[in-house]
């Protein structure tokens, strides 16, 4: 009873919110991944695997089971309540195609692609631009970096 009646307040509050605050979510730590070749020996170590090459902002390599080869980048996943049952989908390199690719099909998993978001927070930004304030620059403007 006591948990229902937290998300009620909880529920309430959000309601009576600013857009302000509404706008600000807790972040969580970024790791470098660029390189990284996890070990992929249980269900949890693949699944987790998974997760950071779906948060990831750069191509991964998978190896599959029966030898082949995907390099692409992964912009969904299905996770089931097995393996076989969940479904990761990629955009392999120079094609529009979309592969769905069981976990359970994955033998090995490469972050091989540059991390496209590396370094490109907003406190990086607002970093740059008082950098530039501070060295006397006048009509600052930090142009996002052309991708590949």
């Amino acid at each position: 009873m006591a948990t229902e009646q937290q998300e009620a307040a909880k529920i309430e509050q959000l309601h009576h919110a600013s857009p302000d605050e509404l706008e600000h979510a807790a972040g969580r730590e970024r790791e470098n991944l660029e390189g990284w070749i996890p070990a992929l020996a249980t269900e949890d170590e693949i699944r987790e695997a998974l997760e950071k090459a779906f948060d990831y902002r750069g191509d991964i390599t998978v190896t599959l089971k029966d030898g082949n080869r995907v390099e692409g980048y992964l912009f969904d996943r299905r996770p089931g309540p097995t393996l076989a049952q969940s479904f990761m989908r990629i955009i392999p390199i120079n094609s529009q195609a979309k592969l769905n690719v069981a976990y359970s099909d994955v033998a090995a998993l490469a972050f091989t692609g540059r991390d496209t978001a590396a370094g490109k927070s907003f406190e990086a930004w607002v970093k740059k631009y008082w950098e530039k304030k501070a060295a006397g620059e006048k009509n600052i403007q930090i142009e996002p970096e052309r991708l590949e």
